[in-house]
């Protein structure tokens, strides 16, 4: 499904997560420690990827000499192939330290001459504390400049957590177990690190025991983004008892390990899946009310939910950024008849309430001339076929 989404080619790695550490002695044949992520990107412009560095992949760097340029860490200077492989990387090395000549008996350098002398006038080349080793190792700088470290296709433990973490989580959340195998925090933290931005909209179409909101609330409070979040659990039970309430006790600050937050800049929205307003042919369903539409209009013409107090009012359902939204629909001016107030007519514009603005008015039709609605200022949109569905 991924390929036929994104191709083939957009398939960047087949990630293999070692969810477990410990076997079962239950099994009676192999028994499964991993779980594989798929990581897909969505076009070729996304053409590099790093990870966060962190401690421990920092730690190997030291710097015994003072070098001014920082903490490094080695590589052998010896090239795998032999000499009789690649005759052309193969010439002497004076060691600074006692003034010998070193050339490898059997195998090549790894690098050109000429490359060699960089390494040279660049103090590259790291021959021991002694400045006695037989043969020299190249000193390897950490690349601060490219963001961090090449993401790999297998996630240790250690590092993600596994789902025992992901229980222990729930657990001191709820008293108890309440979800089977949940994903740790730790792993969803991996995953965000390097495919998000800090203030990037992350959804979770399986939602589950919630562990993506989670992870993104933690992360916002490390580094003060504004990532939001969309989760879908289509279990209701799960998505009520579990999933919302898991992300209401992180952000109030009555799970464990978590302070609370402030309400101005937190908080989510509880939505449920409704029947659908839509026919397969387009048509709006009889059943749908003036209520329904009118939080369907508001939301996709904005992108921001109808307050309550304005639902089933008023054919005026509001100003969003110096436009004015009107529906007119089911009777909503009085008039129960088929086509009655619901076709924008002289009458009909002069009865709707006043906006000084850009008028945007939903109907089933309009008698208006275009001269008429250009000077009021008024841009009709015919229902249902004007109507955005998703």
């Amino acid at each position: 499904m991924l390929d036929e989404i994104f191709g083939t080619s957009n398939c960047l790695a087949i990630v293999a997560w070692e969810k477990r550490f410990t076997r079962s002695n239950n099994a009676r044949m192999f028994y499964s420690i991993k779980d594989s992520l798929l990581i897909y990107r969505k076009s070729p412009a996304v053409d590099f990827l790093r990870e966060a560095r962190t401690e421990k992949s920092d730690s190997i760097y030291k710097n015994p000499d003072k070098d001014p340029k920082g903490p490094w860490t080695s590589a052998s200077y010896v090239n795998p192939a032999t000499k009789a492989q690649r005759p052309n990387l193969v010439y002497p090395i004076r060691n600074p330290t006692t003034g010998k000549m070193v050339e490898h008996p059997t195998h090549a350098w790894k690098f050109e001459r000429s490359e060699h002398e960089k390494h040279v006038q660049d103090n590259r080349l790291w021959w021991g504390r002694s400045g006695t080793a037989r043969f020299p190792r190249l000193k390897v700088f950490p690349k601060v400049e490219n963001g961090g470290l090449v993401p790999v296709d297998i996630w240790k433990y250690q590092d993600t957590g596994t789902t025992d973490e992901g229980g222990n989580e729930l657990k001191s959340i709820f008293g108890s177990a309440v979800f089977d195998n949940p994903k740790p925090t730790k792993l969803i933290h991996r995953i965000l690190q390097f495919a998000s931005g800090p203030n990037d909209l992350i959804m979770d179409s399986f939602a589950g025991s919630g562990t993506t909101g989670h992870a993104v609330h933690t992360m916002n409070q490390k580094d003060g983004g504004q990532r939001r979040f969309i989760l879908i659990e289509m279990d209701p039970m799960i998505a009520r008892d579990i999933t919302a309430e898991r992300v209401r006790r992180v952000l109030n600050g009555s799970a464990p390990g978590h302070k609370s937050s402030d309400s101005s800049a937190w908080g989510f929205r509880f939505c449920e899946l409704d029947a659908p307003l839509f026919e397969d042919s387009g048509k709006i369903r009889p059943s749908v009310t003036f209520a329904d539409l009118a939080r369907h209009v508001y939301f996709t013409e904005t992108g921001e939910p109808l307050p309550k107090e304005r639902v089933g009012k008023s054919p005026f359902l509001g100003e969003c950024r110096d436009v004015g939204i009107y529906l007119l629909y089911n009777g909503i001016l009085g008039d129960k008849s088929a086509a009655g107030g619901n076709i924008l007519t002289r009458q009909v514009l002069g009865s709707l309430p006043p906006f000084k603005g850009q008028k945007i008015i939903y109907c089933a039709g309009n008698l208006l001339g275009k001269e008429r609605l250009e000077s009021e200022n008024v841009v009709v949109r015919q229902t249902p076929y004007e109507i955005k569905i998703a």
